[in-house]
Order: structure tokens, then C-alpha cells, then sequence
């Protein structure tokens, strides 16, 4: 990663901060954006404490399109290309039967987890293309291929984030540029106690186990493409 840019999505807290602190620590320029200022200055400190070059924080909410767009314009002034993004940020909305949910949850998730991605690739996608080894690697769930009751939003959105990320791959077939998807399955993360209040989190894997694997699938040696990678199984 030494040099290369990213962009880490959702990387105050969980996966994304864990994500973001590693390629930091590997040499990345890295770009974290979340919506929390305190959080992001509290990873910065780690990283700076660790010896690694201090991030780009970027503390905007990602529905707010229009920051995106900006920071596109910011990267290619600075770098003239993107190495790297992770499309990590989330929303899980309400849980419940499809037929009670309510509107403005609903264009929220979606928001959140198709739109924001889809403006991402949107405005990033010349940049990754002036990298000589373009990487995108977007964050997905198990409910979003396998049907299963009362997931309701989060299901829907994350089935529609894998869709497009597979149609986006298949367009980058003749370029430098690979997409994967990647679900993490069990993870300590907020958003696993939100959806699951009873749970022992010590019997989950902290976000940091599934860091290196991120760090394997946007690597330049990575060839693989339009592929999901589900990091509960073995050969993943």
C-alpha cells in the first residue's frame, strides 16, 4: 500500500476504522471519510502515534452528494488518481415486516447504502481509472442475496449495492480497474448490536480480524473481479 490512495468510507468506528488505520500503518495515503470530526481525530492520533503519515479526514455526511463530488475535485488536484476505495459506510434502518416500513427510514437506508455508493463510483470512477491498479471493494451482507425475513430495507439496499457493483465490473472489464464485494458476516461492530440487542459481543471476531482481508483484496496482485468474497468461509 506504500503510496497508494484510498478512500475509506464509514471509518470512524468498526470495519471502516479498522480498515483505514491498517492501510495507514502499511503506507497509504488514506482518505477517511465518516460523519463524526471527534472520531476521525481520534483515529488520526493512533495512526500519527504508530509512526504512519496522518490521514485526510474527511467529516461529511455522505447523502450530502454534493461533498463527494468536492472531494473527487480535491483528489485529483492533489493526486490526479485513486488507488484504492472502500465503500464501507452503512445505515440498517428498522428491522420488521417490508409491508410496515416506514418512508423516511427506507429512502434513508437507501441513501445511505445504494445512492451514497452509486455518487462514489460516480465521481471516482475516472480517477481509479488513472491508477495503474485501480481497486474498489464495496461492503455487502448476507441478506443481500439470501432472502430473509424482516431485514426488510438493509436486505433490499445491500441486493441493489450488489447489483450495481456487478454491472460497474462488468463495464471495467478492458481497464486497470477491479470491483469486488466482500461480506464480512459476524463482526463486533454497533450496527451487529443494533440488529442483534441479546448477543454476546465477545463471542463475535473484532473488526480488526477482517482488516487484513480488505488489505488483500485491493492489493495490485489482486486480479480478481465483479467477484463476492464472504470472509465467514474458509477459502475466502
Amino acid at each position: 500500500m506504500a503510496g497508494r490512495v484510498a478512500v475509506v468510507t464509514g471509518a470512524s468506528r468498526g470495519i471502516g476504522r479498522a480498515v483505514a488505520k491498517l492501510f495507514a500503518l502499511e503506507g497509504a495515503n488514506v482518505v477517511a471519510v465518516a460523519r463524526t470530526q471527534a472520531a476521525l481525530e481520534e483515529l488520526d492520533d493512533e495512526v500519527r502515534a504508530a509512526g504512519a503519515a496522518p490521514l485526510m479526514l474527511v467529516a461529511e455526511n455522505l447523502c450530502d452528494y454534493e461533498k463527494i463530488d468536492q472531494m473527487a475535485v480535491a483528489l485529483a488536484r492533489r493526486f490526479g488518481r485513486l488507488d484504492v476505495l472502500v465503500g464501507n459506510a452503512g445505515a440498517l434502518g428498522r428491522l420488521g415486516p417490508v409491508g410496515h416500513m416506514d418512508p423516511p427510514m427506507f429512502e434513508q437506508v437507501m441513501d445511505v447504502n445504494v445512492v451514497a455508493n452509486w455518487r462514489l463510483i460516480r465521481a471516482l470512477d475516472p480517477l481509479l481509472k488513472q491508477s495503474e491498479a485501480g481497486r474498489a471493494l464495496f461492503v455487502t451482507s448476507t441478506v443481500g442475496h439470501d432472502a430473509r425475513a424482516y431485514w426488510g430495507a438493509y436486505a433490499i439496499s445491500k441486493a441493489a449495492l450488489e447489483m450495481m457493483v456487478k454491472v460497474w465490473a462488468a463495464e471495467l472489464l478492458k481497464t486497470n480497474v477491479k470491483v469486488n464485494l466482500v461480506n464480512p458476516g459476524r463482526t463486533r461492530t454497533s450496527m451487529r448490536r443494533e440488529a442483534y440487542p441479546g448477543e454476546d459481543p465477545e463471542s463475535l471476531p473484532p473488526p480488526e480480524a477482517h482488516a487484513e482481508a480488505f488489505l488483500k483484496l485491493v492489493s495490485p496482485d489482486c486480479q480478481d473481479h465483479g467477484a463476492s468474497f464472504d470472509l465467514t468461509k474458509p477459502s475466502a
